[in-house]
């Protein structure tokens, strides 16, 4: 028999558009023959099933199941696709977890504390990952920008902690443009992290659960137009992604194993992409997404692709190491 899988998408944040892409993608590839999909909006104030005509069924949130055409159906599965809260942030999967239904990404802990950088970081620097020079703020801190540059410097990244995409994230070089930089990142957050610049070759490495291994991607390098790998370079075209990475052989086995490395000790599940930064001949970590893009041109896919995985195996491999789980 088929399984039901919800594919959810949508969710709370800037990144909600980005979202509904990649369920679309997922939508399209998974395999009819093994599963029924069913495309879940969730938002702010309603979650429903959209049809293919275009007609919304709401969702019984006590037990995430639907009725349609008077048939009330109970997923197997559900396919987060959902960038920021609640599917990268771990409230979706706490939630599918109380109601017993199996999800493919990583559990609400892993997401919570990935979705959060500076916690992130706290927690894996103990295992020797390099990463940038770093201080905190909170929103209605005092703000004394000696003491910034002294901590991490000029230039420097001032990051909302807690949003993906990057919105909210600005390149500082002159000291009279921190304030303005934080006043943008609280605008996407109430906690910021402010970072070191590390002058480098930028690589984004995907790691996976493939038919029950853990698998590290091709490793894709980053060449923006703009000054970092902003919204823009992301989505619109203003930079240049390059699987397999201009890097030695040893750079590339060293980075996917840190990578690896990082998703064991974490724990994690599902799909994952890291990014790093080469400094000083060194892979630096930067931060990790639990709901990487999908869509076709999206990163990880293309990884997939040059790795010899199709997006049906792929998704489909999601699915069944969930059901698994």
């Amino acid at each position: 028999m088929k399984k039901k899988v919800a594919i959810a998408m949508g969710g709370f944040s800037s990144e909600y558009r980005i979202s509904i892409n990649s369920g679309n993608v997922v939508y399209k590839n998974l395999d009819r023959n093994l599963y029924e999909p069913y495309r879940v909006h969730i938002m702010q104030n309603e979650w429903f099933v959209i049809a293919d005509n275009d007609t919304p069924y709401p969702i019984n949130r006590s037990d995430f199941t639907v009725k349609i055409n008077d048939t009330t159906i109970a997923f197997d599965c559900v396919f987060n696709t959902i960038h920021g809260t609640p599917g990268e942030n771990g409230l979706l999967q706490a939630y599918l977890e109380l109601v017993g239904i199996p999800q493919t990404s990583c559990d609400f802990y892993q997401a919570a504390l990935t979705f959060n950088k500076r916690d992130l970081i706290s927690v894996i620097k103990p295992y020797g990952i390099d990463t940038a020079a770093n201080y905190f703020l909170n929103k209605g801190d005092d703000v004394d920008t000696n003491e910034i540059i002294e901590a991490v410097g000029l230039p420097c990244f001032v990051k909302a902690n807690k949003a993906g995409s990057s919105f909210g994230i600005t390149k500082v070089k002159h000291e009279n443009e921190i304030e303005q930089a934080i006043q943008t990142a609280f605008k996407e957050d109430d906690e910021i992290i402010i970072e070191s610049f590390l002058d480098g070759t930028e690589v984004s490495v995907g790691v996976i659960t493939y038919k029950g291994e853990i698998l590290a991607l091709p490793v894709t390098e980053i060449v923006s137009e703009n000054e970092f790998f902003d919204y823009e370079a992301k989505y619109l075209g203003k930079s240049e992604e390059i699987t397999p990475a201009r890097i030695s052989d040893e750079q590339t086995e060293k980075v996917q194993e840190l990578a690896k490395h990082i998703y064991r000790k974490l724990k994690m599940k599902g799909f994952t992409r890291s990014e790093f930064i080469f400094h000083n001949n060194e892979p630096h970590f930067i931060e990790m997404n639990t709901t990487p893009g999908l869509s076709e041109a999206s990163i990880l896919p293309q990884q997939a692709e040059k790795a010899g995985i199709s997006l049906k195996e792929l998704f489909g491999s999601a699915i069944e190491t969930a059901l698994k789980s």
